[in-house]
């Protein structure tokens, strides 16, 4: 049975995705969870695995198409089986002895509308297409990834240097990511009701906990060299927390579509990571149930992914609700936006002493100000109010909230 490979929807609105670089070429053998193709989504290179065993055949599509959203691009087939004739490519996919000339032209190291692109470069596929479009030579940038990787950043950077000063103050968002970052927040926030709700609450028992917890979890000497440990943050602290609290409000833990509100009985959490070309909201799946070692693995491995620009598009894809958390940044208070269909978003500032009153004295205490943005359509004040009370709450007492 021939198995199709199409290009997915992993956003909300996606028409199209920039097909990166394949994996695999025609007739390669190939299994089922392998990286099969690279893909460039809104927000994220994405890894698309392959759906089956078998044959790669078919390839309809190179190395820097736009593919539209559910377009068949090549086909998985089994030893001696072809792809369907109506979605057969319009050339032959193996080349004829008799007809050598039949055989596909190498791909051009270059093309006329910018500089020759070394292939030895170590350089994100973003980064590639970045100086084409800016014309830069690579050549001559030095990367500042991880082993001299030149990165999308870099290119932006010698750009600008080799611009007049009054055209790099008139330099467009480069790149479809930035382009299509602008194109998504506008969305947001001309389509979507946001009002917003802000409470400052009193962090020290999420200190507490997150101390008592990277205490038990080191590891002693005799253990420690074969014990690998992941650390537990206040953000996965903060998923759990928020997990189990939205159980209790379905109206935040929901969607809003032209059929109207959609409950979600699950939580998968989104969490807003920054990378070099903007932000990515990577998932937890069923966050309500994983336990914080759980949650911590899958923040470690989405946030790698995410970094080497190799998410797959379960990574990106169903969230429910999302927290996006800049107290590492040193940053107080702010308001998010919300990623539609998803009826809210949580913003977390950073935990830093206050001098607040208790039993009316004055006193010293680590606060941290959350701010709950919401779809007026799907919740309202007292909704969130509520939702803030009983998460407040659960950071009081972290140990007893999650059991």
């Amino acid at each position: 049975m021939a198995f199709s490979v199409v290009m997915p929807a992993l956003e909300m609105a996606q028409e199209s995705g920039k097909l990166i670089a394949w994996r695999k070429k025609e007739g390669d053998r190939v299994a089922k969870g392998e990286p099969l193709l690279e893909i460039e989504t809104d927000k994220a290179v994405v890894e698309l695995e392959a759906p089956a065993d078998g044959l790669l055949v078919g390839i309809k599509a190179a190395a820097g198409a736009d593919v539209p959203v559910g377009q068949t691009i090549a086909w998985i087939v089994v030893p001696g089986e072809t792809p369907p004739l109506e979605s057969a490519p319009s050339t032959a996919t193996a080349p004829r002895a008799s007809h050598p000339e039949a055989k596909p032209a190498p791909t051009p190291a270059h093309d006329a509308s910018g500089p020759a692109l070394p292939s030895r470069v170590k350089i994100s596929p973003k980064a590639r297409r970045l100086a084409k479009e800016l014309k830069v030579d690579i050549a001559a940038v030095r990367g500042s990834g991880p082993e001299g990787e030149i990165l999308a950043s870099d290119i932006e950077a010698s750009a600008a240097v080799d611009r007049p000063a009054s055209k790099v103050r008139n330099l467009e968002l480069p790149g479809s990511v930035g382009r299509v970052m602008a194109e998504r927040t506008t969305q947001s926030w001309t389509t979507v009701p946001h009002f917003f709700v802000s409470r400052e609450i009193d962090a020290a028992a999420l200190q507490d906990y997150r101390n008592r917890i990277a205490a038990a979890m080191e590891p002693s000497d005799a253990g420690a060299a074969l014990t690998k440990m992941v650390r537990i943050t206040h953000t996965d602290l903060l998923v759990a927390l928020v997990a189990h609290v939205l159980l209790r409000h379905p109206r935040l833990n929901a969607s809003w579509s032209a059929e109207g509100i959609r409950i979600h009985d699950h939580v998968n959490m989104g969490i807003a990571i920054a990378v070099n070309d903007g932000v990515v909201a990577a998932v937890i799946p069923n966050a309500h149930s994983a336990t914080l070692a759980q949650i911590a693995s899958r923040r470690v491995e989405l946030t790698e992914r995410a970094f080497a620009g190799k998410l797959r598009p379960a990574d990106i894809s169903d969230a429910t609700f999302t927290i996006s958390n800049l107290g590492m940044y040193h940053v107080d208070q702010f308001s998010a936006l919300i990623a539609p269909p998803q009826a809210a978003v949580l913003a977390v500032g950073a935990i830093a002493d206050r001098v607040v009153a208790i039993n009316g004295w004055p006193a010293v205490r680590p606060r941290m100000t959350l701010t709950l943005s919401c779809d007026h359509r799907v919740a309202d004040g007292a909704r969130a109010a509520l939702f803030l009370n009983d998460l407040a709450e659960a950071v009081r007492q972290p140990g007893k909230s999650l059991g």
